[in-house]
């Protein structure tokens, strides 16, 4: 049951790590959409493990099949199926912790919830399972650019290392010029250093992705329960190792005063209303403004390390664990297309939602 997300664009993600694929069902997408099946791919490329030499070495095409859904190039109104192979799986990689717990991973959770775990790469715990989501997040896409709406995301902390800029001093077109993804190119040389000492040292590194939706119509987002931030939340929480979100302001908002935290609204040359600033990260009541709207996630380091650690096995005997196989000692250079397919579900859900309410 926890494998849906949305309410009228709706996703139903399947597949293992070391199964035959993993892949995604949307439905809810409107017909007439054109889709373009080398923006999915594009947005696969970006995500897909042996990238650079700082992400894991596994090979993965991550070559995406089309299996409903189209007709020459446009949606239909009917499920839109997806499913990209695996082809590069080490099952044996992973032989050594079948019977062990593994510290900060999902292998004793899955045990107490399910009684049984797939041990080869984590399973349906694994990192791999964000592939379905940013294939379905570049059909979202693609429905929001027919309301110009533009969404990116960026790595803005490593470790200590962090971008000295807001957003709006940055040019999102610097995004890709380097293998950590961040467009402050000073900063992006210091944060693959600092990744390198990790993967020197065999251990991880985690940081802050931040993300800002652009030209996001006012009105979208419900007032109660599905606010806006709150399905966001919802949405990128669900990201492996994502611990903690912050929208707008976020928590440094609250060592501000009110006098100074409330953004002004005011009548722009077009007529158009806007705010002085932006405070509210482009939503009020749970409904966006028309403001950009801008967040930031943090990822944990990845858990998975090449060093000795101490923990037990299904028996409760205390065991020492060292990892094996071919891992990222960073994933936030990934995770940046996870970031923004997540956000696309939600803005393409809550604008189908809003458009839904009024005649």
């Amino acid at each position: 049951m926890s494998n849906t997300f949305g309410t009228l664009f709706r996703i139903t993600t399947f597949g293992e790590s070391h199964g035959a694929g993993i892949g995604v069902i949307i439905d809810g997408c409107p017909a007439g959409i054109g889709v373009d099946a080398a923006q999915i791919q594009a947005a696969l490329d970006r995500r897909r493990p042996g990238q650079s030499d700082l992400t894991t070495p596994r090979k993965e095409s991550d070559t995406v099949q089309i299996q409903s859904g189209l007709f020459e190039g446009f949606t239909t109104g009917t499920p839109i199926s997806l499913f990209i192979p695996n082809a590069d799986q080490r099952s044996d990689d992973y032989s050594h912790i079948a019977k062990a717990y593994r510290p900060s991973h999902a292998d004793y959770t899955y045990d107490v919830k399910y009684g049984r775990r797939d041990h080869r790469g984590g399973g349906r715990s694994s990192a791999r399972e964000t592939a379905a989501r940013v294939a379905a997040g570049a059909v979202a896409a693609q429905l929001l650019a027919h309301f110009g709406v533009e969404i990116a995301a960026y790595v803005s902390t490593v470790g200590e290392v962090e971008v000295p800029v807001e957003y709006q001093d940055l040019d999102f077109a610097l995004i890709d010029a380097n293998p950590v993804r961040c467009p402050h190119p000073e900063t992006a040389v210091r944060m693959e250093a600092r990744i390198r000492e990790a993967q020197a040292a065999h251990d991880t590194v985690g940081g802050i992705i931040t993300g800002v939706a652009r030209h996001v119509p006012a009105g979208l987002g419900e007032p109660v329960f599905d606010k806006l931030p709150a399905v966001l939340g919802h949405a990128l929480l669900s990201i492996n190792a994502v611990k903690g979100f912050e929208f707008g302001s976020g928590f440094a908002g609250t060592r501000l005063p009110g006098s100074v935290h409330n953004d002004e609204f005011y009548t722009d040359e077009a007529g158009a209303v806007r705010t002085r600033t932006n405070h509210s990260g482009g939503s009020q009541g749970g409904i966006s403004n028309g403001q950009d709207i801008n967040f930031r996630v943090a990822f944990k380091p990845v858990a998975t390390l090449l060093q000795p650690q101490q923990t037990i096995n299904d028996q409760g005997e205390a065991i020492t664990l060292v990892g094996r196989g071919r891992h990222d000692a960073c994933v936030l250079p990934r995770a940046v297309p996870i970031v923004e397919a997540m956000t696309q579900l939600v803005l393409a859900d809550l604008l189908l939602r809003a458009r839904a309410n009024r005649l």
